[in-house]
């Protein structure tokens, strides 16, 4: 596929949007302008740390561009000549964890890119040669290749999960490239060594899915059962969420890339040192290992009913150097931050702009 390539999407789309009551509140912090262009968009009607069900509305056409290893799906909102906001989404989400954010933040002035990671969604590998590798550093090299396929210099970053660790290690590795950070669950970056080390009973029952991922049993588990599994998993890690099944299966699509099962795998046996990674890479693994500090302007969240394996916040305050900031977020909000509290996490990304850097 060419670079710029519109993809048409199947299934993507749903008719189904919200509006706010006739009452004319005004979102907090947004101008009255700003609010009608979101209740347009289906968005109007969230307040920080409400829960979410249903689907709002939807984006643009998804692009393609190749980039280093990949042709890479992403959707855009707002003016092509505002700041940059690039956002990662984690695992088993997709783009659609943004849905709400992006027409929030677009009618701030910002130009909101939301790429499929490798394995998810319309992203390709665009060689059948190249090794299936999930280990946490390519996931990074993969977003500043998109970054220099689109010709971006520095974005705000901000991501959950794998998106949080990928930002977590482009702010730390390329601080020129990331003028600031939004980090659900905060310091994310890892190694194969830390993986190794046993963890208190209740932590290890946490991670059940990554013992299960490590035997030939799981990865045919579930390469056969991926979407109850990830219904699953997005069940336990927001355990207070009411998603509804249209929310859930407008994701649930990304999932049917023919790379999802073997790079998702790969990650989670790569983190317990079960499988490789490619050598090329140990150098900055190694970097990585030593966990490096962030000194870019950074906002870390957490919400108070996540279901997920996760830091305490304390634990990870003192990677952070630049200016910094934590949030809870109340309300029952789980692991998939940005769709269960879209305005918290935007109004992030907003302060985090303004904090300099």
């Amino acid at each position: 596929m060419s670079s710029g390539m519109i993809y048409d999407r199947r299934g993507f789309i749903s008719a189904a949007s919200l509006t706010l009551a006739a009452s004319g509140l005004t979102l907090s912090g947004f101008s009255q302008s700003e609010s009608e262009a979101i209740k347009r968009t289906g968005t109007g009607n969230i307040e920080p740390g409400m829960k979410t069900s249903g689907v709002s509305h939807s984006f643009g056409p998804i692009k393609q561009i190749n980039a280093g290893l990949l042709n890479i799906g992403y959707v855009e909102d707002g003016p092509a000549n505002g700041p940059v906001v690039i956002l990662l989404h984690g695992w088993p989400y997709d783009i659609y964890s943004f849905v709400d954010v992006a027409p929030m933040l677009a009618a701030k002035g910002y130009r909101i890119i939301i790429p499929y990671l490798r394995g998810y969604g319309t992203t390709r590998f665009l060689s059948g040669e190249t090794i299936r590798n999930g280990q946490q550093s390519v996931v990074a090299i993969d977003i500043i290749a998109f970054m220099d396929a689109l010709k971006i210099q520095k974005a705000i970053i901000g991501g959950f999960d794998w998106g949080a660790r990928t930002a977590d290690i482009i702010a730390a590795v390329w601080p020129d490239r990331c003028k600031a950070l939004v980090s659900v669950s905060g310091y994310l970056i890892g190694s194969q060594a830390a993986g190794k080390n046993p963890l208190p009973p209740k932590t290890e029952l946490q991670w059940w899915y990554q013992f299960y991922f490590a035997t030939e049993r799981g990865k045919a588990g579930y390469d056969k059962n991926r979407y109850d599994f990830s219904k699953l998993i997005w069940q336990i890690a927001s355990p207070k969420w009411n998603f509804d099944d249209a929310t859930f299966d407008r994701t649930a699509v990304s999932f049917d890339n023919p790379d999802h099962v073997a790079i998702v795998i790969h990650n989670y046996r790569w983190r317990l040192g079960l499988a490789e990674g490619e050598a090329k890479y140990d150098d900055l693994e190694k970097k990585l290992a030593g966990a490096p500090a962030i000194t870019v302007p950074a906002i870390t969240l957490e919400g108070d009913a996540n279901g997920a394996p996760h830091p305490p916040p304390d634990s990870y305050a003192n990677k952070f150097l630049g200016k910094y900031a934590h949030r809870n977020i109340d309300g029952g909000i789980g692991h998939n931050l940005p769709q269960e509290a879209p305005k918290a996490f935007a109004q992030a990304i907003i302060d985090v702009d303004g904090f300099g850097g």
